[in-house]
């Protein structure tokens, strides 16, 4: 199935299986992938480098908006890079991970990069289409997508695989995920919650073959 200008919002907290499903989904399509996520820990990690305390958020601000971000969308080989410096392994650490849901509560770090998100998805639905995966993707940045899709899964298998990838403790893991999940639904900006027509899918018991294949049969059933 080509991606036919198609835009799919995924959305959910961590574990929940968003970027690989995403990926996939869009390898399927024939169409782009953008992880918003990698975004923000971006320039969480700018923010890091230039040795400025995330709680600051004038400051903050101020970095991201000068930070020059190069975003890869081959779902193949995403990539991004800060100021022409590759930081796809960077902004996975401890480091940016514990500051990123700070940093991203910032209305103006949103505001600058929701703007850089809808430049992208406007690019790439008018030629291939794009799978957008983040936390506000089908409430803010593309509302009015396709199909939007909020992946969920229970807390324990979320932790699982969390600590199954990065090679953590599960208890620290599940410790850090709560957290997360606290601040991404509570804060002031586009706070972590279902969209409007959303669909649920609860991954826990779910493949990754299984997810991609019931979300390309509801585009399918969406676009007909």
């Amino acid at each position: 199935m080509a991606g036919n200008s198609v835009v799919v919002a995924v959305d959910g907290p961590s574990g929940s299986g968003k970027s690989t499903v995403s990926r996939r989904l869009a390898e399927a399509l024939g169409a782009r992938y953008l992880d918003t996520g990698a975004m923000y820990r971006a320039v969480t990690w700018a923010v890091l480098r230039a040795g400025v305390d995330p709680h600051d958020a004038d400051t903050v601000a101020k970095v991201t908006v000068e930070a020059a971000l190069t975003i890869g969308t081959d779902p193949a080989d995403p990539h991004i890079a800060v100021d022409g410096e590759n930081v796809d392994a960077a902004i996975r650490g401890a480091e940016v991970t514990g500051a990123v849901s700070v940093v991203a509560a910032v209305p103006a770090v949103r505001q600058h990069l929701v703007s850089r998100q809808r430049e992208i998805i406007s690019a790439a639905s008018a030629a291939a289409g794009i799978v957008v995966e983040g936390r506000d993707i089908g409430t803010v940045v593309a509302p009015d997508a396709d199909l939007k899709v909020y992946l969920t899964a229970s807390a324990a298998e979320r932790a699982r695989r969390r600590s199954a990838e990065h090679e953590t403790d599960l208890a620290v893991t599940q410790e850090a995920l709560s957290r997360r999940d606290h601040l991404d639904s509570t804060r002031a900006v586009d706070p972590l919650t279902l969209a409007e027509g959303a669909v649920t899918l609860d991954t826990t018991e779910l493949g990754i073959d299984e997810v991609v294949a019931r979300l390309v049969e509801m585009l399918e059933r969406s676009r007909t």
